[in-house]
């Protein structure tokens, strides 16, 4: 775990925490966890386009308990991360808590993967096999209230629906009941991927719940961000693909300016993030502004000297 950057203020004390931001009224726009994707260099690069909550990508939490080597690669922050939410994929309580007793100086919560759909996720009790689970996930809350001391410290999860939405509701009520913060709901079952979301069931457990709903999927500007929230009624709308494709998305661009991959080439160079890391992101943003002949071009580069080379011909961005 990589906390070179950190001063001695904890994250808590620097910024208003993320539950005073749901109960605001205000739309809270969230970047979601991604696996690769969600990590400090892109947390970095949407909080400077008015992105108020960031989570990192999914860790699985036995792994980073039980490994220095994990918790160095999988968790990187600094004092300019916050508000910040650790995601974790667990099955166990202890270990749960564990790993949330480790971040807490460094992060404003946790969040509880119940929603990944991926096969391995699956084996292995983690994800989106937790909503079938109520009392693990109740178990699992509970332990982490219990084992961190700060009372500001946030549990939450993510989740997706059952096909039955009265066993989603149940769900969450039960969960509420347990002390969990907030919820994020895709709205998609297990089962669904490309279908249309059900913002009409997040509407539906919005209205039966006390505490913040979250609505997640298919948001790709920040006028379907205002939309979903108007629609559903919810606290907050996550954003993951649509953030990738446009990081400033959340500052009313409609496609990645080119002011925007210059501070990415900025952050990225400057937190020393992996080429791949680096040259998948643009690919990413360039999406929608390069040719198909310029993506062939620029997607086979190999090397940071490259694209910046590449950058400073095609767009003026000069970084050298």
């Amino acid at each position: 775990m990589k906390s070179d950057y950190i001063q001695t203020t904890t994250c808590q004390e620097r910024r208003k925490d993320p539950i005073e931001m749901f109960h605001s009224g205000q739309l809270v726009k969230v970047c979601a966890p991604m696996v690769r994707y969600s990590k400090l260099s892109f947390r970095t690069l949407v909080r400077k386009y008015d992105c108020d909550l960031c989570y990192t990508p999914m860790i699985v939490a036995a792994d980073f308990v039980r490994s220095a080597k994990a918790r160095d690669s999988e968790f990187t922050t600094n004092q300019g991360d916050c508000p910040l939410i650790v995601q974790f994929a667990a099955n166990d309580a202890r270990l749960l808590s564990d790993a949330a007793r480790i971040v807490c100086p460094y992060a404003n919560g946790i969040d509880i993967n119940c929603g990944c759909p991926q096969r391995w996720a699956l084996a292995e009790g983690y994800g989106a096999c937790l909503i079938n689970k109520p009392e693990l996930v109740r178990d699992m809350v509970k332990q982490v209230r219990n084992q961190v001391e700060n009372p500001r410290f946030s549990v939450s999860i993510k989740i997706r629906i059952h096909d039955d939405l009265t066993r989603t509701v149940d769900l969450c009520r039960k969960a509420e009941a347990t002390g969990v913060s907030w919820i994020t709901v895709h709205g998609r079952t297990v089962e669904e991927r490309h279908q249309p979301v059900h913002y009409e069931a997040i509407k539906i457990i919005k209205e039966s719940m006390s505490i913040p709903i979250v609505a997640n999927g298919d948001i790709r500007s920040l006028k379907e961000a205002e939309n979903v929230w108007h629609t559903t009624g919810t606290d907050g709308v996550m954003v993951a693909r649509g953030l990738l494709a446009n990081p400033a998305m959340f500052a009313g661009y409609e496609e990645t300016p080119l002011k925007c991959i210059w501070d990415w080439v900025d952050i990225a160079l400057e937190l020393g993030t992996p080429y791949m890391c680096f040259h998948q992101h643009l690919m990413y943003m360039m999406e929608k502004i390069t040719s198909r002949q310029e993506k062939r071009i620029f997607n086979a580069l190999s090397s940071t000297s490259a694209v910046l080379d590449y950058l400073t011909d095609h767009y003026g961005i000069d970084r050298t």
